[in-house]
């Protein structure tokens, strides 16, 4: 019992440490940007440019807590279901719908393709995967005859660039002219129910036993998170509202967070990151639950090629290049262990965040690609540096964070 609260104390700090560090990068870009960085306009664009990361850094957590494994051709599987998308609807007219469900059935096969090999072959994933970031970027420029195609019909680019209608009329608040109160009205309700859902966790918690959060780190990540969401929804309710693929986004966040908290085969995916051969003589179908993390990883991927499509209007030949290192990095910043076996869907959002304002606050400070390079790979050093030396037992954690703290955010 005392080994599981360290590990759960480091996963805490290393969570709310990034967490803290996001809010840090925040505000310094919004004081040296002049504000720039948090207006309304600036949030939406926020989103669309980091949708593609997010989605990645998903499916690359899944892989991550398998062993610390990572999928070096999602990026090139991103290019490919563009230039397939591009294919369908461009070319061959195709429905716009019945396209986007063909390229998602592409996506499942090329992973179950890399799975295959993966789980029930042998081979490394690293091997297995590079193999693949060369074939199907290979696969890719030989269907786009080396051109782009484009332009995609608006059905299409709605999955990308789109905003939620709004139905209700417009206000007026604060002084601000509220464009779309149906956004500021979700950002409530979604605010609302995580505070419900965390009283509710906490009560059944107790009620079997286990050990919970303190009340007050509790209120303080509610009140704190609850203000974070409705301020955001706040921004874009002054713009033109939700983004279409927020709600992607959403439904991707809520559905993985509960696969790999709440379901047995979700926290397989943990134990077989802890301990294989431990995980296999418990039970666990270690070959499945590696062929299912590859097989999702690539459908993820084909989500993410169908949003970054629509959100350049084009199928493009270099569609999706070093999109994998985004993804790996995002999930590594947000507290994934480089071992396997640690990380949430939570943190793989709160390090893609990261990685988004890095780059968005040094692009409106106008500091070069190269320096952003510099300043991306330094973050992601230093977040798997502190994942090795708190493994080491190097680090001394708080007394706040030692006692009755085994809750995830």
């Amino acid at each position: 019992m005392t080994t599981i609260k360290k590990r759960a104390a480091k996963l805490d700090l290393k969570q709310y440490g990034m967490l803290m560090a996001l809010v840090a990068i925040i505000v310094l870009f919004t004081i040296l940007t002049d504000g720039k960085l948090v207006k309304p306009m600036n949030i939406s664009n926020l989103i669309f440019q980091n949708a593609y990361v997010i989605i990645l850094a998903i499916g690359m957590l899944l892989c991550i807590l398998t062993g610390g494994n990572i999928d070096l051709a999602c990026g090139s599987v991103v290019g490919l279901i563009g230039a397939c998308a591009g294919t369908f609807i461009i070319e061959m007219g195709m429905n716009v719908y019945l396209a986007i469900v063909l390229c998602l059935l592409i996506g499942i096969g090329v992973g179950m393709w890399q799975g295959f090999w993966i789980a029930y072959v042998g081979i490394p994933p690293f091997i297995c995967t590079l193999s693949g970031m060369l074939v199907f970027r290979g696969i890719t420029l030989l269907i786009l005859k080396g051109m782009t195609l484009a332009p995609f019909p608006a059905a299409y680019q709605q999955l990308s660039t789109g905003f939620i209608p709004d139905f209700l009329p417009e206000m007026v608040l604060f002084g601000e002219k509220i464009k779309s109160p149906l956004c500021l009205l979700v950002g409530i309700i979604i605010a609302v129910g995580f505070c419900v859902s965390q009283v509710i966790s906490t009560i059944n918690k107790k009620k079997k036993g286990y050990e919970t959060q303190p009340v007050l780190l509790m209120l303080v990540k509610m009140v704190a998170i609850s203000a974070v969401v409705i301020w955001v929804f706040y921004l874009l309710s002054r713009y033109r509202g939700i983004p279409t693929v927020l709600i992607i986004l959403g439904l991707l966040l809520v559905v993985y967070s509960f696969f790999t908290q709440k379901t047995v085969r979700g926290r397989h995916l943990y134990a077989i990151g802890g301990n294989m051969k431990a995980a296999r003589l418990s039970g666990v179908k270690t070959k499945q639950m590696m062929f299912f993390a590859y097989t999702n990883m690539s459908f993820i991927a084909a989500i993410a090629g169908l949003v970054f499509a629509a959100r350049l209007n084009s199928a493009a030949p270099t569609a999706g290049q070093s999109f994998e290192m985004d993804a790996i990095a995002s999930c590594f910043i947000g507290g994934a262990s480089a071992y396997g076996g640690t990380g949430t869907i939570s943190g793989a959002l709160i390090g893609a965040l990261i990685m988004g304002v890095l780059n968005n606050g040094m692009s409106l400070l106008g500091l070069s690609s190269n320096l952003q390079q510099v300043v991306k790979g330094l973050v992601l050093l230093a977040a798997v540096a502190f994942d090795v030396i708190s493994k080491n037992n190097l680090i001394q954690l708080p007394k706040f964070f030692k006692k009755n703290n085994t809750a995830n955010l």
